[in-house]
């Protein structure tokens, strides 16, 4: 059996660009993309337009949804919301739990969303490192080899890129992925094995970011 996972980290958002963004934010850790982000998330669409994907899934924050419907209108694909590929919920970053959007609000801003899909995998705030990695590791094996056996496109956060790869590939990809902004990931299945073919590539971008930060 043969099969492409690709994982996407989310384009640049806004609060990386504008820093004082947060001091007023309603969601505070729920950032809108930039408009340079907006910008990379068409590159990875474009990048993405002649592979055969089936099923795009996102995490429910909204840079990632952004990211994701960018490359759904051009794949002419829904956008299901994987509670499992969401942001490391970590409480040196985060005072409390962060906010979102619903899936409702959210579906009205982009009606490509799938509301009848169920999340498959919970995030509990506060997480651990070795947490959000196990989570995100099991949300991709889960996805791939348990419910969508066809090529599918993850988008998710640095953390969960990463923990991603590791649940496919394994303890190579802790040292060989560099999940920097709007990368991708490509990890292909060839039975009983996952091969890393990309791991963390940027050469659909324009500019690329020199030091990853994992926010």
């Amino acid at each position: 059996m043969s099969q492409i996972v690709w994982i996407a980290r989310h384009a640049n958002r806004l609060d990386f660009v504008n820093p004082d963004w947060f001091l007023t934010a309603e969601r505070r850790y729920d950032p809108p993309l930039s408009d340079d982000g907006m910008v990379q998330a068409q590159h990875l669409a474009k990048r993405l337009k002649k592979e055969k994907i089936s099923h795009i899934f996102a995490s429910p924050f909204l840079r990632t949804v952004q990211t994701a419907n960018a490359v759904a209108e051009v794949l002419n694909l829904p956008i299901k919301l994987e509670t499992g590929l969401s942001e490391w919920l970590n409480p040196v970053w985060m005072t409390e739990e962060p906010e979102r959007l619903s899936t409702p609000a959210l579906a009205k801003l982009f009606p490509r969303i799938d509301t009848s899909y169920t999340s498959r995998i919970a995030a509990k705030y506060p997480e651990t490192h070795e947490k959000v990695r196990e989570r995100s590791g099991q949300t991709a094996r889960c996805l791939a080899t348990e419910f969508f056996p066809e090529d599918i496109l993850l988008v998710a956060h640095g953390a969960s890129v990463l923990g991603g790869a590791m649940g496919l590939v394994g303890e190579i990809a802790k040292t060989e992925v560099k999940a920097s902004l709007c990368s991708l990931v490509k990890v292909v299945r060839e039975d009983p094995e996952w091969l890393l073919e990309l791991k963390g590539d940027t050469s659909h971008l324009t500019h690329i970011e020199e030091v990853i930060r994992f926010a």
